[in-house]
């Protein structure tokens, strides 16, 4: 296992050198943000974060993530521009010593929830999402300040978006998403990436937009679209575990056994009855999922990929980026490191 930890770049209140005091922290997760979406990376900017991450101590090897351009994904006549730029940034980040490369197929908007501060008994605040919140949201209507969503939108251009993806079914997606992969896969193959898709979250159509990375049958078609090593998974438990749907303890056996799962980020989150969620503590009883279990899986199938705490709860009075502060992924990743030294030594 070689443990990780998300890191926004210069702005981040966190500082790489807390990130390095945490005990068997290796890898820091990072990207460019400075880019617009579809457009190629400066090699300078990719030295500066490599040169950041390795002058405080830690390795620069994994990124997330590389967005795909939503032309891509609606199969615009545009769309071999934005695969060509994305291979391109692909080539340079193998010159960098990248590993991974982790990103998502959603439309639109990445992980979404539905309120940033919603206050736990213990006094802590969490990300949530609450059904009856998402009913009464309209994503063309209002500010876009939500993680996942991205801000930059105008409201006409998420409009025009929106009719965009009205046009299109899932099996449609499935095509524009097989085009891609039967682009970029043999050029990660070429430079020794393994690209690490990030399931749908949450697992499920929201606004009515087609979601279809959202589970073990959907996995499974997608991991045959390119069989390859080098086409995988980053494996999501909060994401694919926020619903009882999933078997997630089931698809970490079988993934990992495969040898597809390059990615796994690590969080709990407690299911409500009606299929809301709230992000809890990585410690198992604070949530609805097993985090010892999903270590005991990972530990047995010999996993050798990379693996990060997810979003955290904001303790201690901490302020900033919701979802990651420092204190909270700080004590999940020591969570996750004593179950595995713990394993380690019972072998």
């Amino acid at each position: 296992m070689k443990l990780s930890f998300r890191w926004y770049g210069e702005n981040d209140p966190v500082k790489l050198k807390y990130i390095r005091q945490i005990p068997n922290m290796r890898s820091v997760v990072t990207a460019v943000y400075d880019v617009p979406v579809g457009e190629v990376w400066s090699r300078e900017s990719i030295a500066k974060l490599k040169k950041d991450v390795e002058e405080s101590g830690l390795i620069f090897d994994i990124v997330e993530s590389v967005p795909v351009h939503e032309d891509i994904k609606l199969g615009k006549s545009t769309r071999d521009k934005y695969i060509e730029n994305y291979n391109e940034n692909i080539r340079r980040l193998a010159e960098a010593g990248v590993k991974v490369i982790c990103y998502n197929f959603m439309p639109v908007f990445d992980w979404t929830r539905t309120q940033l501060d919603k206050e736990l008994e213990d006094g802590s605040t969490a990300l949530v999402y609450y059904k009856d919140q998402l009913e009464k949201m309209d994503p063309l209507n209002g500010e876009l300040a939500l993680p996942g969503w991205d801000s930059s939108y105008k409201k006409e251009d998420l409009k025009a978006l929106f009719e965009d993806y009205s046009r299109i079914n899932k099996e449609a997606l499935w095509g524009t998403l097989q085009y891609f992969l039967e682009k970029v896969i043999p050029v990660a193959k070429e430079n020794d990436i393994n690209m690490a898709i990030h399931p749908d979250d949450p697992p499920f159509d929201i606004f009515g937009l087609p979601r279809i990375i959202t589970g073990e049958a959907n996995i499974d078609r997608f991991l045959k679209l390119v069989d390859s090593p080098n086409n995988g998974l980053t494996l999501c438990t909060g994401s694919l575990g926020c619903t009882k749907s999933n078997d997630i303890y089931q698809m970490i056996d079988k993934y990992s056994s495969q040898g597809r799962i390059h990615f796994m980020h690590v969080r709990n989150v407690k299911i409500l009855d009606d299929g809301s969620f709230e992000e809890s503590a990585h410690f198992s009883t604070c949530g609805s999922l097993d985090i010892v279990k999903i270590m005991e899986i990972l530990h047995k199938n010999k996993f050798q990929g990379y693996l990060r705490p997810d979003h955290g709860r904001m303790i201690w009075d901490e302020t900033g980026r919701p979802g990651y502060g420092l204190y909270d992924r700080a004590l999940g990743a020591s969570y996750i490191t004593g179950i595995w030294e713990t394993l380690e030594k019972l072998k």
